[in-house]
């Protein structure tokens, strides 16, 4: 465990550290930029991944399955591991699309959602067997065009944007206007018309939200969707299978939070299944999740490249930065920046010193790697780490600004 730092917000237990050196995989920072020829690189512990999954999937019912969102880590060996551990994947592109397939995955077990999609996704996730999560009555108007044109039925579930939206998330992506899904009152007044149309209706989606670190908000809302199904159900018909119940849970990323309590989400799950309608018994029940199976597994490393003064205020400044980690730097959606939990990787067993600013290489202030930040005394040449970064790092940053070159990515 680290001696004095960095500041968790939850301790990474899984992450090892060999006499104040942090390994990932067994292997040092050193090491790994060894392996890629690289100085900035993500490293993710695949031991790290399949605790978390296990340790999940050992407070959820049987009738509650877990799928994987691409999109919080679409690395193709982490896509691969997570799938050996879960039971479906959820995409929102084609390329998604074809990464999940890559991996050996059912086509059944793929849905594919997301506003906007082409007519090209429609048709390719149509041919491949997948569940197209339609998003919109002009979506679904395009997908039995494209069903008819090509003599197939479409298999689909319905996102539903619906009246309730889940407290205390991040993200809210339900509830009141939304880009997301068909609006509640619309689909009780689409069902009926979906017998004369080239489909044939599965399930349902609602993803209310993300990053939400409070069960009592999660299991409210998933029981709010349980009572929103009873008053579908009737207009559906016998081909329905399952319901996407969206996922929520969150990850800590500072001092402040606290992890969501997996006891309480445990217990209020129970309860759930054991208190589900009989009219809903037959049905599957998924939590799709990203961000909370990944993020805790993987580091952002990056090296000191110089230390310099101004106005009696010490600069860190690295080799990697915003546009390799652009969610660290504050630009991914928050309103406020705080400090990812960070480290020198080599030197987690020396005390701290003054606080620092950490910078990036880029010719913009918006490169900041770690504000006012206390490390031990920094030099040249050091390993600096940003942890809780295995979910919505190196595919949602701007590699490309200013030409800095792409990061390196590695499952050990």
């Amino acid at each position: 465990m680290f001696a004095t730092q960095p500041q968790l917000a939850v301790p990474l237990s899984y992450l090892r550290t060999v006499d104040g050196v942090l390994q990932i995989g067994g292997k040092s920072m050193q090491q790994i930029a060894d392996l890629l020829s690289q100085q900035r690189f993500y490293a993710y512990d695949r031991q790290a991944i399949s605790m978390k999954i296990h340790q999940l999937r050992s407070k959820m019912p049987a009738q509650l399955k877990l799928h994987y969102a691409i999109k919080a880590n679409p690395y193709l060996p982490v896509v691969q591991h997570v799938g050996t551990l879960v039971d479906g994947f959820d995409v929102a592109s084609q390329g998604e699309l074809l990464l999940a397939l890559q991996t050996g995955m059912q086509a059944l077990q793929i849905s594919f959602a997301g506003p906007g999609k082409t007519d090209t996704e429609l048709l390719a996730a149509m041919t491949a067997g997948c569940c197209v999560h339609v998003e919109s009555a002009g979506e679904l108007q395009r997908l039995c065009g494209i069903a008819t044109q090509s003599g197939q039925t479409a298999t689909i579930a319905l996102r539903v944007n619906p009246e309730f939206e889940l407290k205390a998330a991040g993200m809210k992506m339900a509830g009141g206007a939304k880009a997301f899904g068909i609006d509640q009152q619309q689909v009780f007044e689409l069902l009926p018309k979906l017998a004369a149309m080239p489909v044939k209706l599965v399930g349902f989606h609602l993803y209310c939200g993300s990053q939400n670190l409070q069960a009592e908000a999660i299991l409210q809302t998933q029981q709010q969707i349980i009572h929103l199904l009873q008053q579908l159900l009737p207009l559906c018909p016998a081909s329905l299978q399952f319901v996407n119940l969206g996922g929520g849970l969150g990850v800590p990323y500072y001092t402040s939070d606290r992890a969501v309590d997996l006891e309480l989400l445990a217990a209020g799950w129970t309860q759930l299944f054991e208190q589900l309608p009989a009219d809903l018994q037959h049905l599957e029940f998924i939590l799709e999740l990203g961000r909370y199976l990944v993020a805790e597994a993987g580091v952002y490393a990056c090296k000191v490249v110089d230390i310099k003064q101004s106005h009696a205020q010490t600069f860190v400044v690295c080799n990697g930065g915003m546009h390799h980690h652009l969610a660290n730097s504050g630009n991914f959606g928050q309103v406020i920046r705080r400090n990812y939990p960070v480290a020198f990787a080599d030197k987690l067993d020396q005390p701290l010193v003054a606080p620092v600013q950490v910078a990036g290489p880029l010719c913009t202030p918006l490169d900041v790697l770690a504000d006012k930040i206390q490390l031990p005394q920094a030099a040249v040449g050091d390993w600096f780490v940003v942890f809780q970064s295995g979910a919505y790092g190196a595919t949602a940053s701007p590699q490309a600004f200013l030409g800095h070159g792409a990061v390196a990515e590695i499952l050990l």
